[in-house]
């Protein structure tokens, strides 16, 4: 679950919006503790595919 769809239990708004100063703490919270969370899913994708090759182009020159 992404941080945009919860909800503050102090003024029932969402979180995403920061209107209360919960909001604002929590957000700034999870955007603090999320590594990727600036990155949309494409990008985490592309890093992925990346990764992928470097480990296979690694055990092709090894073997």
């Amino acid at each position: 679950m992404t941080y945009d769809r919860l909800v503050c239990a102090n003024c029932a708004a969402p979180v995403i919006e920061g209107r209360c100063h919960v909001c604002r703490a929590n957000r700034e919270r999870l955007q603090q503790d999320n590594l990727f969370a600036g990155l949309n899913p494409m990008a985490l994708i592309t890093l992925l595919a990346v990764l992928i090759a470097a480990v296979a182009l690694l055990a092709h020159q090894t073997a």
